[in-house]
């Protein structure tokens, strides 16, 4: 090998972190080559997974570590959500049985690469691609060992989890992890709330949050969120709620 490769093998080794996914692109920008790229492979400096990925030998490497990659060497619009974010947070205090669920967004545009989704993750990653709330609202930094990436605040999170009602997510459950939110921010409610294009996500919070007795509540100005008209069944045969015109589960409406 060349001093030149060499001197690239160093600044490689540098800025390579142990469990995070390198991209071949990002690579290149770092001026090792295809060629070279396939020389470091073959000399089991770098272990692919996927075509276009790739992790340190021997390391085993989680979503985050991929997640990480996308967000920051391809620039990908796409970030942890939902209840995910909720749990990675601290807000959401317990893990389901079995297999769990990582719930990432995007832009309705936007698709994740394959090597990312055809990855053997040790959790589902479940890819969600909606335009219901502006990408660059809400969104935190959540710290790993070796890097950062980007999760949804918990006020962002728990609207999305409300758009994943009924069919992805239990409106019941959704509840009880919003009962327990009592330190939300009003003023970031109400941005993302005044943002949110989806009628029935803004009446559900307001419903669920009103049931809750959050204080916070009183700190937001109803009049400037667009509920929209018309009624919106979110079960059948269930209870209706009048002043937010949704229909909900019966269960839901006893507690």
């Amino acid at each position: 090998m060349t001093t030149q490769n060499e001197k690239k093998l160093t600044k490689f080794l540098k800025n390579i972190k142990p469990d995070i996914v390198v991209l071949a692109s990002w690579l290149k920008k770092l001026g090792i080559s295809r060629d070279l790229q396939k020389h470091y492979r073959n000399n089991g400096w770098l272990e692919s997974v996927g075509r276009g990925a790739y992790k340190t030998p021997g390391v085993k490497v989680q979503w985050k570590g991929g997640l990480y990659a996308m967000q920051y060497q391809s620039k990908l619009p796409v970030h942890v959500g939902s209840v995910t974010a909720l749990y990675l947070n601290g807000s959401a205090h317990y893990m389901r049985q079995g297999k769990e669920k990582v719930y990432l967004f995007t832009p309705n545009k936007n698709k994740l690469p394959k090597w990312f989704m055809d990855y053997n993750w040790s959790d589902e990653i479940i890819h969600k691609r909606t335009n219901f709330l502006p990408v660059n609202i809400g969104m935190t930094i959540h710290k790993e060992n070796n890097f950062d990436i980007k999760i949804s605040s918990p006020e962002r999170a728990i609207l999305e989890c409300l758009y994943l009602t009924p069919v992805n997510f239990d409106l019941t459950e959704c509840y009880y992890i919003l009962e327990g939110l009592v330190n939300l921010k009003p003023q970031l409610l109400q941005e993302l709330l005044q943002e949110c294009n989806s009628i029935q996500v803004k009446r559900l919070f307001l419903y669920l949050s009103e049931k809750s007795g959050h204080k916070w509540l009183k700190f937001m100005e109803m009049k400037h969120i667009d509920l929209g008209s018309g009624n919106r069944r979110i079960a059948n045969g269930g209870v209706y709620i009048s002043k937010y015109k949704i229909t909900i589960p019966y269960e839901l409406a006893q507690l």
